[in-house]
C-alpha cells in the first residue's frame, strides 16, 4: 500500500490569522445593520415591518397573509359533510407520531347502527399540543383522511392540561372536509 504525502500550501501572516475572513464578516454584518437602520432591510415590505429590520410587530400584525401554502400548523380532526366522523381508530398516526404526542382509545359501532361495518371508532381521541412538533405525519399515514393541520399558528393554554386536546375540541376546531371517505364507501 503506497503511502502519499500531501504538501499544504503555506500561508501568509493574514490568512494565519483569519484576519481577511474576519473582516468581510464584520463589513457585511455593517452593512446590514446600516440597511435595516436605514428601513431598507430584506423582506421588510413583505412583512408590513415597522422600519427598523424584519420583526413583525405581533399582537397587531399577524401572519396570516403571508403563511405560505406548505405551512404546517397545528392537527385537529375533521368531519364529513354528513357530519360523521372519519376516524376509524386504526392508530396508524399514534404509531408515527415521533414525540408520542397522540393517544387513541378505539371503541367499537354498534351493531345496529348502519355504519357497523366500519367495526370500530375513536372512543377517546387526545393530542398533546405541548409534545406535537407538526410534522405532519400524522396527515401523510391517515387512510381515511381524518386528520389535517390547520394553517393554525396560534395555540394558547394556561395549563398543561389545557394544551392536551380531546375529540370533541379537535373535532370542534377541525371543522368539515368534504370528498370521499373510504370508511363511508359502500363497496368497501
Amino acid at each position: 500500500m503506497a503511502v502519499i504525502k500531501i504538501q499544504r500550501p503555506k500561508l501568509r501572516f493574514g490568512e494565519k490569522i483569519y484576519l481577511t475572513a474576519l473582516c468581510k464578516g464584520f463589513f457585511l454584518t455593517l452593512r446590514h445593520a446600516v440597511k435595516s437602520l436605514m428601513g431598507k432591510s430584506m423582506g421588510a415590505k413583505d412583512l408590513a415591518s415597522s422600519g427598523l429590520g424584519v420583526t413583525m410587530q405581533y399582537p397587531e400584525q399577524n401572519w396570516d397573509a403571508q403563511l405560505p401554502a406548505y405551512y404546517r400548523g397545528a392537527p385537529a380532526l375533521v368531519t364529513d359533510e354528513q357530519g360523521r366522523e372519519r376516524c376509524v381508530a386504526c392508530q396508524l398516526c399514534e404509531f408515527i407520531c415521533p414525540p408520542k404526542a397522540i393517544k387513541i382509545t378505539p371503541g367499537e359501532i354498534p351493531s345496529a347502527d348502519p355504519w357497523a361495518k366500519v367495526e370500530k371508532r375513536p372512543a377517546a381521541f387526545a393530542i398533546d399540543m405541548i409534545r406535537c412538533i407538526y410534522c405532519g405525519m400524522c396527515e401523510e399515514v391517515c387512510p381515511e383522511q381524518a386528520i389535517f393541520l390547520r394553517k393554525d399558528y396560534v395555540i394558547l393554554g394556561t395549563s398543561r392540561k389545557e394544551m392536551v386536546h380531546d375529540k370533541q375540541k379537535l373535532y370542534a376546531i377541525g371543522g368539515v372536509r368534504t370528498g370521499l371517505v373510504n370508511k363511508w364507501n359502500e363497496l368497501k
